[in-house]
């Protein structure tokens, strides 16, 4: 027998002991759970993300109210307008969707739970893209000017972080300045900083009603190939005044979310976003895999790369599987 003085495995013996050396653990409080509401008249399941749905204000308020019991944080808005048009205008209107079910959901919840708008112009154009279209291509700089009235209507309706999603040149400067200016200097940024242009992002635009009408987003979101390109990305929006810097896909770029962590010293979040969702969705149906499981090594990768928050999906399930198991 080989006289081994280190073995590994006395630490991996019982659950016990596994569970006290742990690394990393993934809690309720690193959670930001994304939902979509709509002026339909009626709730829906989204096909292709089985569990997830547009909810209408009513639903939408009646399903939140339930997560300050659970631990639930927070959860991010995403708005369906009953109409769209060439420049957006439902994203940043007082009566808007987003606008609406701010206000309602604060009644409900309070201060019990932080609500996170998204501040993009896709799910509002008419075309699709995130912006003001010129000559067939968006116009970055007359686009910051409704990005900016977007986050200070947000604001005004009681959004606690203001999330930018549209990847423009310059837009956390000028939603920091349009904020500060409307008197919100307190508010937080969360800029989705690197944020790539990816095939992962195809049910939630289903989800949505947000595909491009022509052309696709390359212009604007990052080239996946690019690896430095994120941490330039990520040091302009700091020096604009960012307070927390998200990576978006999630399982596909660990590696920039790692650069990120030894790089900077702000809040870290990353976004798990539709298609990882749905993958681990169909393959739980067909029996393939342990669903339960899986998001939870998912989930734990997020957090061992260097991840404080995880938006995804997957947040409410979760987090019933870890009550359930404790």
């Amino acid at each position: 027998m080989p006289n081994l003085i280190h073995r590994p495995r006395r630490l991996r013996r019982t659950d016990t002991i596994r569970r006290m050396v742990r690394e990393n653990h993934v809690t309720a409080d690193d959670l930001l759970y994304p939902m979509f509401v709509t002026m339909e008249s009626e709730s829906r399941e989204i096909p292709s993300m089985p569990g997830v749905f547009r909810y209408t204000l009513d639903d939408l308020c009646r399903t939140v109210e339930k997560f300050p019991a659970m631990g639930l944080p927070a959860i991010m808005l995403f708005g369906i307008p009953a109409e769209k048009d060439e420049v957006g205008s439902g994203g940043y209107a007082e009566d808007g969707i987003v606008p609406q079910a701010i206000r309602k959901l604060r009644r409900v919840v309070g201060d019990s739970m932080l609500i996170v708008p998204d501040v993009c112009l896709c799910e509002y154009t008419s075309h699709g893209h995130c912006g003001v279209i010129r000559d067939g291509h968006v116009d970055n700089d007359p686009t910051l000017d409704l990005l900016s009235r977007t986050a200070v209507c947000y604001a005004e309706a009681g959004a606690d972080v203001i999330a930018p999603s549209d990847m423009m040149d310059g837009r956390i400067g000028a939603l920091r300045a349009g904020l500060d200016g409307a008197g919100f200097s307190h508010l937080p940024i969360m800029a989705y900083s690197a944020k790539y242009a990816s095939g992962f992002y195809g049910p939630f635009r289903e989800a949505a009603d947000s595909t491009p009408q022509f052309g696709d987003r390359r212009a604007y979101q990052m080239d996946p190939p690019n690896r430095r390109e994120a941490l330039r990305e990520m040091e302009l929006d700091v020096a604009e005044g960012a307070d927390i810097l998200m990576v978006k896909p999630g399982l596909a770029y660990l590696d920039i979310l790692r650069d990120a962590r030894e790089r900077f010293d702000l809040p870290l979040a990353i976004y798990n976003v539709s298609g990882e969702y749905s993958m681990v969705k169909a393959a739980a149906r067909n029996g393939w895999i342990d669903e339960a499981r899986v998001v939870g090594e998912t989930l734990t990768a997020f957090k061992r790369a260097g991840a404080d928050i995880i938006l995804t999906y997957h947040a409410v399930d979760y987090l019933h599987w870890m009550h359930s198991s404790g």
